[in-house]
């Protein structure tokens, strides 16, 4: 694939959007085997951009995709702990031991963040990995101060604690024994089964009820689920991962997100079905975001990978988005608005009752909380 088009002014902020339509767009075959995103646009902030055109000499069967290696950058952040007042989300705080994400699900919403560092969120954004060995000992100083006052943590807000480097650094890990030790609560969403390595520290802490996981599942089809997320573990390996929660005691939720139109949405009672049978006892979903970036890959993947009904897609989205590729607005993003995303919403409300979902679900506990002693400093408790 010869990637040959003269550079595109990037002066409007959200051009990226305005890629398919303004600037003769046209889908491109994938370039590398087991990667989500099918082009490496550049971001938002970038003066100049281009654009991948097929010009005939990427249909030669000789040759091959140059393969794609993950690489990753030691990133030095100066806190560890993010804090956020959105009324969308549950929590109010955050720690993400990566930036990028090698699972490289085509939909995922921080794609556009990789753009502050001027990649690409398309392929950049899951074979350049930003990585934080230094955020452990940041997490145990910044919970160690006195004006400190424990909620629950959703590690990896933006990106999989438990993605395939994890594996290697055990930067999670460390976080987690951390937090153990402090008997501070917290929640993640994974998609891998990597999570069962770390049972020794979440089953004791779900003793205490100080933790919850969340497993991402949106499809059952094997090749659907590979084809969106192409690193993730296979639909049956996480229903599997949630019998092993629930049986070593860990509280599972199921997040059926995103929800797509037309792509995976007819599987929304089966997929709660199936993650109650495995042990969930709670669920939620999200309709599909694609802001900045993400809408013009998301676009670009659904023309090569359902060009039958791409279009169909694209046009149910934009019904539940007042005619956008997008909204913002707090309270209208997470679940859109019109008929397509209220009947959405009833089903999958009928099915969270149908299958006993949301019932036991419970805040966890803060009143354990015991500052970390950093340094090796350990002074024995006065009670």
């Amino acid at each position: 694939m010869i990637d040959n088009t003269p550079p595109i002014s990037a002066d409007d902020a959200d051009y990226a959007n305005a890629f398919p339509r303004e600037f003769g767009w046209e889908a491109t075959q994938a370039r590398a085997r087991g990667r989500g995103a099918n082009s490496n646009a550049s971001g938002r902030f970038e003066s100049y951009g281009t654009l991948p055109f097929d010009d005939g000499w990427g249909d030669i069967p000789d040759e091959k995709p140059t393969p794609i290696r993950t690489e990753t950058i030691r990133e030095k952040p100066k806190k560890a702990i993010t804090y956020n007042a959105s009324p969308d989300l549950s929590f109010d705080r955050t720690l993400n031991p990566y930036k990028g994400c090698e699972h490289g699900c085509i939909y995922c919403y921080a794609r556009p963040n990789h753009t502050y560092a001027g990649l690409s969120a398309g392929l950049d954004f899951e074979s350049k990995i930003f990585i934080k060995p230094s955020l452990p000992r940041l997490l145990e100083a910044e919970i160690s101060k006195p004006r400190y006052r424990p909620k629950t943590i959703m590690l990896g807000g933006d990106t999989d604690i438990y993605q395939p480097v994890e594996r290697d650094l055990k930067i999670t890990r460390e976080v987690l024994q951390i937090l153990a030790e402090a008997k501070h609560p917290f929640a993640f969403v994974t998609k891998s089964a990597l999570v069962l390595r770390d049972l020794d520290i979440l089953a004791p802490m779900a003793e205490q009820g100080l933790v919850r996981v969340c497993i991402s599942l949106t499809s059952l089809d094997n090749h659907l689920s590979r084809t969106m997320e192409p690193r993730a573990a296979a639909p049956h390996r996480r229903l599997d991962v949630m019998r092993q929660l629930t049986q070593a005691g860990i509280p599972v939720t199921v997040m059926t997100a995103p929800i797509i139109p037309a792509i995976n949405d007819m599987e929304i009672e089966n997929l709660l079905e199936a993650a109650a049978k495995a042990g969930a006892d709670a669920s939620g979903y999200v309709l599909l975001r694609m802001p900045h970036e993400i809408a013009y890959l998301f676009e670009e993947w659904l023309t090569i990978n359902f060009p039958d009904r791409a279009a169909k897609v694209m046009k149910l989205i934009r019904s539940m988005r007042a005619g956008k590729d997008y909204q913002s607005d707090f309270g209208l993003r997470q679940r859109g608005t019109g008929p397509y995303a209220e009947l959405i919403a009833h089903r999958f409300k009928l099915a969270n009752t149908r299958y006993g979902l949301g019932k036991t679900k419970t805040s966890l506990r803060t009143d354990l909380f015991r500052p970390p002693r950093p340094n090796g400093y350990r002074q024995m408790d006065l009670f």
